[in-house]
């Protein structure tokens, strides 16, 4: 069986630049994603604990809506029906890439609030009724007590939405855009050798999620207090305003 897979199409294949230009464009449409998904997660997680029940409506609905239909439809929706509804995105700067990030973005957005919410909470409310009592306004005790404590919650499952951030982008190949999988389909498709063509971009998929998981194991370590080498955090009380 292993006579027939061809080494030589195979690191062909894997030196290519179709191969790694898709690669590199996989990997910055999981960037752009994950950067809008993180800022529009954090205020639909303010938005869930918010004391208006209208704000805490629409988040709900958000979350219900976009965690309750396939990614691979939204995508489709984006690139096909949203120029039908505005025609302002008939226009030629309206490129997949751009359908495929907005999609994206707004499906994991719904994920990352509810992660972001849950590391919000994880904080004692007393560190908040505290910073009340020094003097501290609510924007000051987010940025200074709330969300230094949170991050260290939010890390390992932001990690993990990352990596599956950067394999869902392989469903944009449907709305055309070149990344990683769609060069190995067109390849595959010239050559007709599709264990070597899908093993190479096997190999790449294995080797970037390999260094995020190395980077996220490294982030954990930096944000995870300890008892030895690192300082404990400062009371709330004895942070001024």
């Amino acid at each position: 069986m292993l006579a027939s897979f061809d080494t030589h199409t195979f690191w062909e294949a894997l030196s290519s630049g179709p191969f790694w230009k898709g690669a590199l464009l996989a990997i910055a449409l999981t960037c752009a994603t994950m950067g809008a998904a993180v800022v529009l997660g954090f205020f639909l997680a303010l938005g869930r604990t918010s004391g208006r029940r209208a704000v805490r409506g629409f988040v709900f609905f958000y979350s219900w809506l976009f965690r309750a239909t396939p990614t691979l439809l939204q995508l489709i929706f984006v690139w096909d029906a949203l120029p039908q509804f505005w025609p302002v995105f008939n226009g030629s700067w309206f490129t997949p890439f751009l359908a495929a990030w907005i999609a994206l973005s707004l499906n994991e957005a719904a994920y990352m609030a509810e992660i972001i919410r849950a590391g919000l909470l994880s904080v004692d409310p007393g560190q908040e009724l505290a910073g009340r009592a020094i003097g501290m306004s609510r924007r000051q005790i987010l940025r200074r007590v709330i969300v230094p404590q949170a991050v260290r919650i939010v890390i390992p499952p932001t990690g993990n939405e990352f990596i599956t951030v950067l394999k869902l982008t392989s469903l944009a190949s449907v709305i055309s855009v070149h990344e990683l999988l769609t060069a190995a389909g067109e390849d595959a498709s010239v050559k007709f050798q599709y264990a070597e063509t899908y093993g190479a971009a096997l190999v790449y998929y294995l080797v970037i999620v390999s260094i995020l998981m190395v980077l996220q194991s490294r982030l954990e370590k930096r944000f995870t207090w300890t008892s030895r080498g690192r300082k404990r955090p400062v009371p709330v009380d004895m942070v001024h305003a």
